[in-house]
C-alpha cells in the first residue's frame, strides 16, 4: 500500500516536471450535510478530498474530470449503554465537470459537474447489546455538483461547493426526499500541481 502511495505521489510530480501548465489539481474540504434528509440529521463531516484533471480548454471553458473521497460519521451513544455504535459513510464521487474562465474577473472561476455517487455505509459496535458490525451497505445515486473557486494565488485557491445527490433505494426504504436526497455543502482549499 505504501509503495503504490509513494509511486502514484511520484507520477504526479514527474508530470508537472515535464508540463509548464498543469491541468492537475488537488483539493481537500470539510464537508457540512445539509437538508431535511437522514444524512443531515445523524451525520457529521469529517474530510472530503479530490483531485481535478482538466482535459480539454475551449475559448473560455475547461472541460475535466474528478473524482472525490469523503467520509460522514454517525456516533451514536446513550447514556445508559445500550447504544453505543458508529457509522461512518465513505463517500466515492466520480464527475465530468467545466469550469468557467472569466477575463474581467480571472481569480474566480464557477464550475459545474454531473456524475455518480457512492456511499459505503460501514457499522462498528453494539446497539442493544447486538453487534451491528454486520450490517454494512452501500447507495449510490446521480450526483449534481456546482461552485465557485477564488485563487489565492498561482497555485493556491479557496473554493465552495455543493453537491446534490439522489440516491436509489431499495423497494424495502420509502421513496422519500428524507430517504434520498443528500446535500452536501464543502468548504476547501486547492493546490495546482
Amino acid at each position: 500500500m505504501k509503495q503504490n502511495l509513494l509511486l502514484t505521489l511520484l507520477f504526479i510530480l514527474s508530470m508537472k516536471s515535464f508540463s509548464q501548465d498543469s491541468k492537475l489539481s488537488l483539493e481537500m474540504h470539510y464537508p457540512l450535510t445539509m437538508g431535511q434528509n437522514f444524512i443531515s440529521k445523524n451525520y457529521d463531516g469529517i474530510i472530503d478530498v479530490g483531485g481535478k484533471f482538466r482535459f480539454s480548454e475551449l475559448k473560455n471553458i475547461n472541460i475535466g474530470a474528478s473524482l472525490n473521497g469523503g467520509i460522514l460519521s454517525n456516533n451514536t451513544n446513550d447514556n445508559n449503554g445500550n447504544q453505543d455504535f458508529r457509522v461512518n459513510s465513505y463517500l466515492i464521487q466520480p464527475r465530468i465537470f467545466s469550469e468557467l474562465k472569466i477575463e474581467s474577473v480571472p481569480k474566480i472561476r464557477p464550475f459545474v459537474g454531473i456524475g455518480y455517487t457512492f456511499m459505503v455505509f460501514k457499522a462498528t459496535g453494539t446497539n442493544n447489546g447486538f453487534d451491528v458490525s454486520a450490517s454494512n451497505s452501500t447507495e449510490s445515486g446521480i450526483n449534481a455538483n456546482f461552485g465557485v473557486a477564488y485563487d489565492i494565488t498561482s497555485k493556491i485557491f479557496l473554493d465552495l461547493q455543493f453537491d446534490y445527490v439522489k440516491l436509489n433505494v431499495d423497494n424495502e426504504v420509502p421513496k422519500t426526499a428524507f430517504n434520498t436526497n443528500v446535500n452536501l455543502l464543502k468548504v476547501g482549499l486547492g493546490l495546482r500541481l
